[in-house]
């Protein structure tokens, strides 16, 4: 199942449906491989999916005591976060359709390792799946000054976190490891 932007009041149901989720961590143009890996150990653990994208380009101006966060844009010209989780949302609805889970996509705003940490402490998470980062000079520099999303992760909570590299899906040579139904 799917889910439109959250209201304050539908969100904190939808929390209740998506205790113990197993969270992942999606950016547009990222191969599908990581949502799928993320779906198979939501089934194995017998979790809700929760497809979030983290909106960097905003940041979070407060938080209402219902758990409802505002935010603001960094730059007010620039609203691409709401074009690139519709993006996210149809790569995961087109993933997931027929694949059984109860999902829901969200979309966090401001550092994204603090911004899945928080979520996953209010759905007390089962996992946090995360794929590595693109390849070139331009994220290189990026790393450098923020640091790895993955790295980060999992040195400041006590989730497990699988990471997912980029360039090859993994268990290619194990099939019968993940058979599918």
């Amino acid at each position: 199942m799917t889910e439109p932007t959250s209201t304050p009041s539908d969100e904190s149901i939808s929390n209740d449906e998506l205790q113990k989720a197993v969270i992942v961590g999606l950016q547009p143009g990222q191969p599908g491989h990581v949502l799928k890996e993320a779906a198979k150990y939501a089934k194995l653990l017998g979790s809700p999916l929760v497809v979030v994208h983290v909106d960097v380009s905003r940041f979070v101006t407060y938080e209402d005591p219902d758990g409802y966060v505002h935010s603001a844009p960094i730059d007010l010209n620039v609203d691409l976060g709401a074009a690139e989780f519709e993006e996210v949302q149809k790569v995961a609805d087109a993933a997931l359709k027929d694949s059984g889970l109860t999902w829901a996509a969200r979309q966090l705003v401001g550092d994204p390792a603090l911004a899945i940490k928080q979520l996953a402490d209010k759905l007390d998470a089962e996992l946090i799946v995360i794929g590595t980062r693109r390849r070139g000079f331009g994220e290189s520099v990026r790393e450098f000054f923020t640091g790895s999303v993955a790295a980060r992760l999992a040195h400041r909570q006590h989730r497990n976190v699988l990471v997912i590299p980029q360039e090859e899906e993994s268990g290619k040579e194990n099939k019968d490891l993940w058979p599918e139904e």
